[in-house]
């Protein structure tokens, strides 16, 4: 079997860490060699693709069977050395040619079906984004020139995706039934940030889709459960997840013009967020002590309580300290500068209302800016 080409090395690979390919860059693979089969009526081991990034990758082939009118073929999708949750996943492409000049791309086992709007794609259809649903159809359309036939229904499965999906927001978003087929460039980088922004991006459009302009953006999934408890009356896709993106959150909710968005986390992401730090990973921002201690300052925290602030270790354990000395307002103080900055954040883009709202570690309500909840 030939080898499979391997993707450009980028930062990230030369740190050790393995650059991938996307559903969608797998699924154009296995439709091209299924059609590749059923002209030529043989099987092949291997396919040569272009990604939409317009790189040239050869794919191993994982099954080839020609059959009557039909042809299949599957790629399994290796991604890299990120976390996701399709890598291993085997992308099929069944090709039939028709009489027609289109190329008509239908959803198969483990494929999402399309069930609300606001994600760019046809209600009822299925969930294969337009740049993979492009590169599938320009690379059965690289097969199909020069013979006599034009048109082709490239049905895309996914074996084991219904259950893949249960790993993922599907389901919020109105994917039902499977994974989607996605992929911008055709490569997955490790722990990819892009993939994550595009997918806060893509909650707020659904939320904003079905009319919901009061939008909740939490750090993680626990910070969304406490969340859900404290505003029980919204529904579920008002919930946002936005992990360490709240600057894309947040810009995304004012450009979609919501009326409001309210932040809750605990204390170590929004103490980032009160730094002006609208991006909080752990690699790119650590909590500044010296702000913290300042606001203890102001709330008139003894001298030997600011040093301590200063040389803790982290957020959670100001946070104790400060419970300890009942300068318990802290946490609103936090909020009030969180609101600020997420404000400001938003500004050039829209206008927005933002409300902060830190829980601890069990949920229960710490503080809140402003600390009368805007309606």
């Amino acid at each position: 079997m030939d080898a499979v080409v391997k993707p450009p090395r980028d930062a990230a690979e030369r740190r050790g860490m393995r650059t991938g390919f996307t559903t969608g860059a797998c699924a154009a693979a296995a439709a091209k060699a299924a059609a590749r089969c059923l002209l030529s009526r043989a099987p092949l081991d291997a396919i040569e693709t272009t990604l939409p990034n317009r790189t040239r990758i050869r794919f191993a082939i994982q099954r080839c069977e020609i059959e009557g009118d039909r042809a299949v073929c599957s790629v399994i999708k290796d991604a890299g050395d990120d976390p996701d949750c399709t890598h291993g996943a085997e992308l099929v492409a069944e090709v039939r040619f028709t009489d027609g000049t289109l190329i008509e791309i239908r959803g198969g086992e483990g494929v999402a079906t399309v069930t609300k709007p606001g994600l760019g794609l046809e209600v009822g259809g299925p969930a294969v984004n337009p740049v993979p649903r492009r590169n599938i159809t320009e690379m059965v359309e690289e097969e199909l020139a020069g013979s006599k036939y034009h048109g082709a229904i490239v049905t895309i499965s996914v074996p084991g995706g219904e259950e893949m999906a249960k790993k993922t927001t599907n389901a919020r978003l109105g994917l039902i039934g499977g994974i989607s087929i996605l992929g911008t460039s055709g490569l997955v980088k490790p722990y990819s940030t892009a993939a994550y922004r595009a997918s806060v991006v893509q909650a707020i459009d659904v939320a904003r889709e079905r009319g919901i302009d009061e939008l909740v953006l939490t750090t993680g999934g626990k910070s969304e459960a406490y969340a859900m408890k404290l505003h029980p009356y919204l529904p579920e896709e008002a919930f946002i997840q936005v992990g360490d993106f709240i600057g894309t959150g947040i810009r995304h909710a004012a450009r979609k013009h919501a009326r409001i968005a309210r932040i809750v986390g605990m204390i170590g992401k929004l103490s980032k967020m009160a730094d002006g730090k609208m991006m909080t990973h752990a690699a790119g921002s650590e909590v500044n002590m010296e702000l913290l201690a300042s606001i203890a300052a102001e709330m008139g925290a003894r001298e030997e309580i600011l040093a301590q602030i200063r040389a803790a270790n982290t957020a959670r354990h100001v946070l104790e300290m400060c419970a300890a000395e009942g300068l318990t307002a802290i946490t609103s103080r936090i909020c009030a500068r969180v609101v600020a900055h997420a404000t400001e954040h938003a500004r050039s883009v829209g206008a927005l209302t933002v409300q902060a709202t830190l829980v601890d570690f069990n949920g229960t309500l710490l503080g809140r800016w402003p600390e009368t909840e805007t309606a």
